[in-house]
């Protein structure tokens, strides 16, 4: 059974209680030992009480916040306005040496809503959204939201056949372009699910147009009017925001259906349960087009009123320069970043600024407390959780390398459990009566959450792909009838909660703080090699976040132009999906459905010293794939070749 919801009542004690004491807590102790049948030893209560109390009122505090939104049936763009309203004159963003107030930026997404809504954009239409980051971007998607319009959040890394894909998949009615990324559509504009679309971009002028047919945004938005559209109020607390993608466990990305009421969970829930204020300055570098930083990050102000500070690209060496110059007391990050900042010659503003906490998800153990006591950071709250999925938990009282945490007092009020998966093939494992299996404490297994229809915080929206949608989900998993979300990840809880983050099931790995699809890359990596068999997986490399990828080919008759083969992919691959490691063989292993296996090779990495086969290294520098020597791994993997 998922666990019981006993404890919630004891929780609620803690957060409405005017007088609390020693009888009391002894009282609380005695209740949640036995609600828990005895399991639970009065060190781990002891252990655990602080942070499950503190926990419990923050979600409390969030429920309050989204049963409000719900019951009055609010959309983000009418929270927004409300906190436009309780912010008149205070800055909403920083970006470069501008400053745009909370009410320039309502004026601005008001004048994107009218424009289009005048241009025959209406409810449920899917608008493409490729920009690089900055505030007009945002503005853009909050505007076609007041319309009930669907942008889709394009990963302006994306060329050729991933970039038509994406905008064929949501259903694309117009496209949106920055001026910075004319020619990446303009190299796709002529394939057929693009080329009837109008095109509208911003920030080029008129005489600065490279598709075409396209359309000068700008003029018409300067015309537009500023007032609120009328269509505003139709849109609806349950209704699609935004499409967000994620490249998923197979094939191309998937474009992840995000609601308002997930808006509101993901960005409010992580400023709520780490403790943010409007008094806090965020500092967001991230992409917008992930839900970290176009989300999470951004939602801070939209929902929250705290001001954001964004980036057009991250800069590790202007990382705490930023902070200090906007004044941020809250920063994001990812894995990757943070490893990237270690590396930097130490500096004065390495400790100069005033952040009190960070937030993020990636940063390795092994380089926490040196990051900490490096940069001076109080507290660094890492989180866990996936762009279309239920779920989510935060690290939220800074234990080293744990990705979140389940109350071990209070379990029930968080519906999440690790359960039992084949080690080999990663499929869920029954009991004999058809039943999952919970992992017990140390045990490594998959992370799921309890799926609760409409509910804003437990149900799952899926993919824009239903198909793609069912594959994530789990039934009878602790009874007949209920369901789950596979969140496709292996995880270990520790005896006082803590879930530690271990693999990752599918066929997914991150690199570069990117999801990379081994099917989408087996796939382009195929064609350009001559359609020869291949398989894609991702190796650990010392020192370096994430996995690298790497690339299986057969090459029986060694007739494999590497040459050839590194110009087409990078035609048709970003940079962080490109393979680092190549491995010709004569030969692949197949399961009894016809599948190429790719178990044991993943295992043996790529250490020259092990494999027999011929291995390649992407070097970035020549770029071009040379021979993967003994030395060469060498340098690798003590640091001194840089990944």
């Amino acid at each position: 059974m998922w666990p019981s919801a006993v404890a919630v009542g004891v929780g609620s004690v803690l957060w409405y209680s005017t007088y609390f004491n020693s009888y009391l807590l002894a009282a609380i102790i005695a209740a949640v030992y036995v609600s828990a049948g005895g399991s639970l030893t009065l060190w781990r209560i002891y252990r655990t009480f602080p942070r499950d109390y503190k926990a419990l009122g923050r979600f409390i505090k969030l429920q309050i916040f989204l049963r409000r939104v719900k019951w009055k049936n609010l959309s983000v763009p009418k929270v927004f306005q409300e906190v436009v309203q309780q912010n008149k004159g205070r800055v909403a963003f920083y970006f470069e040496d501008q400053k745009w107030t909370f009410d320039e930026v309502e004026e601005y997404s008001n004048q994107v809503a009218n424009y289009f809504a005048g241009h025959g954009v209406q409810h449920g239409d899917s608008v493409a959204l490729l920009m690089e980051n900055r505030v007009e971007y945002i503005c853009m998607w909050l505007g076609l939201t007041k319309l009930g319009a669907v942008p889709a959040l394009v990963n302006f890394n994306l060329r050729q056949d991933p970039l038509v894909h994406c905008i064929k998949v949501a259903s694309c009615k117009l496209i949106v372009c920055g001026a910075e990324l004319q020619e990446a559509l303009c190299d796709v504009k002529d394939r057929e699910a693009v080329a009837d679309l109008p095109v509208y971009v911003s920030g080029a002028g008129k005489d600065s147009l490279k598709c075409q047919g396209a359309i000068d945004l700008d003029a018409g938005l300067a015309s537009a009017a500023t007032s609120s559209p009328p269509q505003i109020d139709n849109v609806n607390f349950g209704d699609n925001m935004v499409f967000i993608y994620t490249s998923g466990t197979t094939g191309l990305p998937k474009a992840a259906i995000i609601k308002h009421s997930r808006a509101f969970f993901a960005a409010a829930g992580m400023g709520t349960m780490i403790g943010l204020t409007p008094s806090d300055i965020v500092y967001d570098p991230l992409p917008l087009y992930h839900t970290s930083g176009g989300i999470i990050g951004v939602g801070q102000a939209l929902f929250l009123g705290s001001p954001v500070a964004i980036r057009r690209k991250f800069s590790a060496t202007q990382y705490w320069n930023d902070c200090i110059k906007y004044g941020c007391t809250a920063a994001q990050y990812i894995g990757e970043m943070c490893r990237y900042l270690l590396n930097m010659p130490r500096k004065p503003e390495d400790t100069k600024h005033q952040i009190r906490m960070m937030f993020g998800n990636g940063l390795r153990p092994n380089i926490w407390k040196e990051f900490e006591s490096t940069f001076n950071i109080p507290t660094i709250c890492e989180f866990y959780g996936s762009t279309e999925g239920n779920a989510n938990i935060i690290n939220i009282d800074g234990k080293p390398g744990a990705v979140g945490f389940v109350s071990v007092l209070f379990p029930g009020v968080y519906p999440v459990a690790l359960i039992k998966v084949d080690e080999e093939t990663k499929e869920v494992v029954r009991d004999e009566n058809g039943l999952c299996l919970r992992c017990k404490p140390g045990e490594a297994g998959e992370f799921i959450g309890k799926i609760v229809k409409n509910d804003p915080v437990r149900d799952f929206h899926g993919y824009a792909d239903e198909t793609a949608s069912s594959k994530k989900v789990v039934r009878d998993v602790f009874a007949k009838g209920d369901s789950a979300f596979l969140s496709g990840d292996i995880l270990v809880m520790d005896d006082e909660g803590y879930l530690f983050f271990k693999d990752r099931t599918g066929d997914t790995f991150r690199w570069k703080g990117e999801n990379v699809s081994t099917g989408e890359v087996e796939g382009v990596v195929s064609r350009c090699a001559g359609h020869k068999d291949v398989v894609v997986y991702g190796v650990e490399v010392p020192g370096a976040e994430g996995r690298a990828g790497m690339a299986a080919i057969i090459d029986d008759a060694g007739t494999l132009d590497l040459e050839q083969l590194y110009s087409s992919m990078t035609r048709s691959l970003p940079s962080y999906a490109r393979p680092l490691f190549l491995r010709t063989v004569k030969q692949l292993e197949m399961t009894g459905t016809f599948k190429l296996k790719k178990v044991t090779i993943q295992k043996e990495g790529f250490d020259p010293t092990i494999i027999k086969d011929r291995l390649y290294f992407l070097d970035a520098k020549l770029k071009a794939y040379v021979p993967l020597t003994t030395d060469l791994y060498q340098a690798i993997t003590a640091g001194k070749v840089r990944v």
